[in-house]
Order: structure tokens, then sequence, then C-alpha cells
């Protein structure tokens, strides 16, 4: 089995990383001071899908070549737990019609916040059960990876 992979499957993560660049020149030099929920909404979307690709990496690889398959373990966590700040973030910010701030109680099983168009609950709760399969909660509140460079 080979490596490398085909140049069609490298071909889409330049794109989004480009993408990334690219808003975030045009839109925070000269936006608002403040994120908007729409923007965190988004980010932790982002941030939810490269949760996803890192796990089939590291799911793929966790067998074959154990030191990588732990590093992309590893980086699998730190993602996790930046979309959970990302998502405590997304619950501190003001609705945009109205300036409130929702209680803690907003964003419950089966009640997301701001349905239909921002589903963010939802899709945290989805990634937050594959995480409670994949994951120890010693390792998601490790203030450190235990992993060494070599």
């Amino acid at each position: 089995m080979s490596r490398t992979a085909s140049s069609t499957a490298q071909d889409f993560v330049p794109f989004a990383t480009a993408a990334l660049d690219f808003h975030r020149a045009l839109n925070l030099p000269h936006g608002p001071l403040v994120t908007t929920r729409t923007e965190l909404n988004a980010l932790h979307d982002h941030l939810i899908s490269l949760h996803g690709l890192l796990d089939a990496h590291a799911i793929r690889l966790g067998g074959l070549v154990p030191a990588e398959g732990e590093q992309l373990r590893a980086a699998r966590t730190r993602l996790w737990q930046a979309a959970d700040h990302l998502h405590t973030a997304y619950h501190a910010a003001p609705h945009p019609d109205s300036g409130e701030i929702p209680g803690p109680g907003a964003c419950r099983p089966g009640l997301p916040e701001g349905a239909p168009e921002l589903t963010i609950c939802q899709r945290h709760q989805r990634a937050a059960h594959l995480v409670r399969r994949r994951t120890t909660p010693a390792d998601l509140h490790a203030p450190f990876t235990g992993l060494t460079h070599r």
C-alpha cells in the first residue's frame, strides 16, 4: 500500500486553507471589531469537518504507523477542544437582533439555539458523540498531550 495519496485526494485541502486566508485578509482588517455569531458558527463547522478528517486519518493510520497515528489522535483531540471553545464563544456572543446573551440552558439536546439557520448545537452534539467514543475524559482535560518530539 502506498503512503502517498493520489493527486485528486490532495486537491481540496489547500483550497480550504486559501479560502480561510482570503476570508481573514478581506474581513478582519476593516471588518467589525466583534466576531458575529454567524462567523463563529461557520468556524465551528470548519473545525468539526477538520476534526472528522483527522479522525479518519488517525483511525486508518493507528494500526499501520502507531507513532503517526498517535500524533494525529492528539491533533484530533486539540481540534475538538478548539471546537468546544468556539461553541462556548458562540453562546457568549449576543444575538444580532436583540443583543441578548442566551442562558446556559440554551443548548440542550434536541433544542438547538438559532434553528433552522444556525445549527451549531446539533453539530456539536453529533461530534461530541464521536469524541466520547474515541477519546477518554482524561485525554480531553489534560493540559498537555503527553507526546514528545523525537
